[in-house]
């Protein structure tokens, strides 16, 4: 499935008339296309449903997803809930996707009340991991083609730049001075050119235009006919008073002319189309209008400012032309006040003008490349996991395990807190293990509501029916009773026996307690998974445009080669598992044979460990750091390898090189860090950092119903 995202330059590009036409283009080429909008931009005035959805559900016969509303994005906006907001639209998106073969995102166009959207934009584009196409339109100032160039390539820098891959090229919308059959190549504004001279003409004050990395999609030349209102939308937004209905409802403006002359001198206004927009009680151009009208001119209209209504006699003289169809109306204000609010009006297509979207669709479809959009989308590639869908399936997909976590640390305040989320969302259904008088005086204290539903078990009403199971458990340790029911006392003790008798899927611990403390019961009670000999660790990297995986950052000290390769293979299935494709680099000081060196040899050790044990594993190294995650350099340190300059998963030699990485990317680069979760063990058991936040508990709680639901 293909995403293309497209982002207006500035306003009044007419982004809707492009996503009505990209869609036709992209269907006429067989493939099943859906639409977008995420957020709701209404025109002033606007009180029905959301002009774009609307329009392409009537057009093309689709049903996208209901968007945001913009005053609540705004609101969520304001109090930071950014990555909230995105994970809301990736959960429409993915309603939008069902059963398509592409996804067309309508982006947010920048306004004075919206001046945030292209930052918006951005972010939408990395979360859908979307290919971008601008959107633009000749602005009136541009003196040559030059500055619609260099405004294309500065917008194109947003999304980071024309290089980027995901970066496609741009669609020119409402060009004039177009002729479509022949003409000369001359200046702008001059003499008309052809739409293949206009394109080249552009194509030449760009570096940048019509190539391999980006191009000109499309070249959309200005059509009277697709811009013309119908009468009766113009009184509507005017909030004009229907003197004469006529046939407001099919005739179009194609012209406005304010008429306050003599009728000699305005006779050659009287066209076809055009609206007559005359004080009120100009009879002698009310009567000219009428006669034209009589005489087969069909035009628009008569608009009468002032709020001066006809003399009685001079609409019964002019009754037959009425009723002809001549729609006549009347405005309070002025004619200059009324020619300033005709100049501002909005001018895009209402939803139930169907006869005029569907001309803006098909001659907009016309003119985009939709063979190369086409060709484009026939190309196979991988999708990147954006940190907001990364969360979103995390989210979905604990609910949908619908697996009992066990939080040993149950009157601790942020995990009472995390836990209500939890259970509120339905991510996991939770116990904590705790007094409940305490938990209730931590939410008091805290102002949380404890959700109906969520457990609380005092341990010491529950702790001694555990005594014998874990006597039985332990029985070739030469564990008694007494010893048992001593070490129960811990209450992370306690909730791993829950989990080893099945009654609770997954525990995490570590708000309170150090990482040996939630480990090393797991390992006398859970014992590691089969096939592996070691527990381990990774953290999920959310950077801005794609989510990494960080092994082993908290668990392993020293591992030799054996155990790095392990590692290696259980990060690598922890990747795969939550969606990540797996392309493991093995990091280490130096790149491939360039150094030498125990530590070294010891990662080129694992790595050929890592592949015998598993052949269909991506993996390499040794690699540098920066010759696995940037391509450029994985070009130049490795041309060769199949993970340079693209790895998903990193292993770290040892855990002051993985802890200390993790954190300096965590801290300097404000990147979140989901983790740690820890892997081989039979069942999901997980450590939290004591500095975690609410929302690191969430997560993590999040990460053990999805794993429990795995190993099942």
């Amino acid at each position: 499935m293909h995403t293309f995202f497209i982002a207006p330059t500035g306003f009044g590009v007419g982004l809707t008339s492009i996503s009505l036409g990209l869609i036709r283009a992209l269907e006429r080429t067989g493939l099943r296309v859906h639409f977008l909008k995420p957020i709701a931009q209404p025109h002033a005035g606007d009180t029905g449903p959301e002009r774009s959805s609307e329009l392409i559900a009537r057009t093309l016969g689709l049903a996208p997803p209901q968007p945001l509303g913009l005053s609540e994005v705004e609101q969520r906006l304001a109090k930071g809930e950014l990555n909230e907001v995105l994970e809301d639209i990736i959960s429409r998106f993915q309603q939008a996707a069902v059963d398509a073969d592409v996804v067309v995102v309508e982006g947010m166009v920048p306004t004075r009340q919206a001046s945030y959207a292209a930052r918006i934009n951005n972010h939408l584009a990395k979360s859908l991991d979307a290919d971008v196409i601008l959107v633009t339109a000749p602005d009136s100032n541009d003196a040559d083609m030059a500055a619609l160039a260099n405004r294309i390539e500065i917008h194109a820098q947003t999304f980071g730049g024309p290089r980027d891959p995901k970066v496609l090229g741009a669609i020119v919308n409402k060009v004039e001075g177009i002729d479509e059959n022949e003409g000369l190549a001359t200046e702008l504004g001059k003499l008309k050119r052809t739409l293949k001279e206009y394109a080249q003409a552009l194509k030449q004050q760009s570096k940048v235009l019509d190539t391999e990395d980006f191009r000109l999609i499309g070249c959309i030349p200005w059509k009277d006919e697709l811009n013309a209102p119908r009468t009766g939308d113009v009184a509507e937004l005017l909030g004009a008073q229907i003197l004469n209905e006529g046939d407001i409802r099919t005739r179009r403006v194609a012209e406005i002319s304010l008429c306050a002359r003599t009728v000699p001198n305005i006779i050659e206004r009287l066209k076809p189309g055009t609206l007559i927009v005359t004080p009120g009680d100009r009879d002698d151009v009310f009567i000219a209008s009428c006669l034209a009208s009589l005489a087969g001119t069909p035009l628009a209209g008569l608009l009468l400012t002032g709020g001066i209504s006809p003399d009685s006699r001079v609409m019964k003289l002019c009754k037959p032309a009425l009723e002809s169809g001549l729609p006549v109306m009347t405005v309070t204000t002025n004619s200059f006040n009324t020619a300033t609010h005709l100049d501002r009006m909005n001018r895009e297509i209402p939803v139930d003008d169907i006869e005029r979207a569907e001309m803006v669709t098909d001659y907009a479809a016309s003119h985009i490349d939709h063979a190369w959009l086409q060709e484009r989308c026939g190309k196979p590639r991988e999708l990147r996991m954006s940190p907001p869908a990364f969360r979103y399936e995390l989210f979905r997909r604990a609910q949908k395990a619908a697996k009992c976590i066990v939080l040993p640390e149950g009157d601790e305040p942020r995990t009472v807190q995390a836990a209500a989320i939890c259970q509120r969302r339905g991510i996991a259904d939770c116990v904590l293990l705790a007094k409940p008088e305490a938990v209730e005086a931590v939410a008091r204290a805290q102002h949380i509501t404890l959700p109906e539903g969520l457990r609380i078990l005092d341990p010491d009403v529950v702790r001694e029916r555990y005594v014998e199971p874990m006597v039985k458990l332990r029985q070739g340790r030469g564990l008694n009773a007494p010893m048992a029911l001593q070490q129960l006392e811990d209450n992370v003790v306690l909730g791993t026996m829950m989990l080893a008798l099945d009654e609770v899927h997954g525990l995490v611990s570590g708000a309170v307690h150090t990482t040996a403390n939630t480990i090393r019961p797991a390992f006398q009670l859970i014992k590691t998974a089969p096939g592996y000999n070691l527990v381990s660790s990774i953290f999920f990297m959310l950077l801005p445009d794609q989510v990494l995986v960080y092994g082993d950052c908290a668990v392993n000290p020293d591992p030799n080669a054996e155990e790095l390769a392990e590692i290696a293979i259980q990060s690598a299935r922890s990747a795969e598992s939550f969606g990540i494709p797996a392309r493991v680099a093995m990091i280490s000081y130096s790149t491939m044979e360039s150094g030498t060196g125990a530590d070294v040899e010891k990662v080129r050790q694992a790595t050929r460990i890592a592949r015998e044990r598993e052949p269909g594993l991506l993996i390499d190294g040794p690699l540098q750091y920066d010759a696995a995650a940037i391509a450029s350099v994985g070009l130049q340190k490795a041309p060769d390898s199949p993970v340079a300059g693209k790895a998903t998963v990193f292993v770290f030699p040892d855990l002051n090189t993985g802890n200390t990485t993790y954190k300096a990317v965590q801290r300097s680069a404000n990147v979140v860090s989901v983790g740690p979760m820890l892997q081989g063990l039979r069942k999901p058991v997980n450590d939290l950092s004591r500095g975690a936040l609410v929302d690191d508990i969430v997560y993590t709680i999040a990460l053990t119903a999805i794993q429990a639901d795995n190993s099942e």
